[in-house]
């Protein structure tokens, strides 16, 4: 730092690094820092606080730099080693990457582990009796068997999915299940329309077009459980996800009454639907029980049901 004596005001310039061997040959005139503050010394006033704590920055960032760039404490080819003052800032005020936000909220699904629980194990429940309702069809081991299984092993992950809502470090092993449960779903229409085909080669025109309105509703409800699936990866609100099970409760609700007219006279048949339908409502009270929509509760003995 030189100065003038002669002068009746001192001012502090910086000196400009001569370069060396050792040093970059040249800095970029976009890397160099703005110049140092200069700090004006009367004999009458004393220097401003300000000005002494922008220079003991600067200071501060000189020695910082010394540490990581020793080549600049030459004294041969610099002069001093307070003349790299101005260059402090040309390695300090690096333009950096802006961090990306993240939401670490963590997901309640407890409210719906319930009544999601009672939606599996009926939808479990519902896969087997179509699957013996297949014995009396005489359609044992076919396509629509395959579909029952299907649906069986959703109404399995369902329950497992509940089971893990409880807790809120287990979203991952929810999204898992859901999504689980939708391709049992998805396969189970892709049966389905293998079964039109097993029904028209048998000529049952009537069970073949039975069979053709299940298609829609269960591979609607398999679209449905793998968006709630999806909407809690992607840390959407739980209404969001409310809304996809409710969704896919009504697809099952149309289901259940296509299950349930597949075969009338048959008790399995109809208990099929009637278990099926139970499972939609279940899923569709876990579906408000996210959103926040108020459910009635059962009065009387009506809890009994299921």
């Amino acid at each position: 730092l030189l100065g003038t004596a002669s002068s009746a005001e001192y001012e502090i310039r910086p000196i400009i690094p001569i370069p060396s061997p050792e040093s970059p040959s040249h800095i970029p005139s976009s890397c160099l820092p703005p110049p140092a503050p200069a700090l004006h010394i009367s004999h009458d006033k004393h220097p401003s606080f300000s000005a002494i704590n922008m220079a003991s920055n600067h200071t501060s960032d000189m020695r910082i730099i010394l540490l990581h760039y020793p080549f600049l404490s030459n004294s041969e080819s610099i002069g001093t080693t307070s003349s790299i003052l101005p260059m402090a800032h040309a390695f300090t005020n690096v333009p950096s990457t802006p961090l990306r936000l993240v939401n670490t909220r963590l997901f309640s699904l407890k409210p719906a582990a319930l009544p999601l629980m009672d939606s599996g194990k009926a939808l479990a429940r519902s896969g087997e009796l179509l699957i013996d309702l297949t014995t009396s069809l005489d359609l044992y081991g076919g396509s629509l068997s395959a579909t029952g299984a299907n649906i069986r092993n959703c109404g399995d992950c369902l329950a497992q999915a509940a089971a893990s809502c409880r807790f809120k470090t287990a979203a991952e092993l929810v999204i898992d299940e859901l999504r689980e449960g939708a391709d049992c779903l998805r396969e189970g229409g892709t049966k389905l329309s293998t079964a039109v085909k097993e029904s028209e080669v048998d000529e049952e025109y009537e069970l073949m077009g039975k069979i053709e309105e299940m298609i829609a509703p269960t591979k609607r409800a398999a679209a449905c459980l793998e968006e709630a699936g999806a909407a809690i990866m992607q840390r959407t609100s739980l209404d969001v996800v409310g809304k996809h099970l409710i969704d896919c409760g009504e697809a099952i609700a149309v289901l259940s009454m296509k299950v349930g007219a597949l075969d009338p006279s048959s008790s399995e048949g109809t208990l099929a639907g009637e278990r099926m339908l139970y499972a939609s409502q279940q899923m569709i009270v876990a579906g408000k029980e996210l959103t926040g929509e108020k459910v009635e509760k059962p009065k009387g003995k009506s809890w009994l049901k299921g």
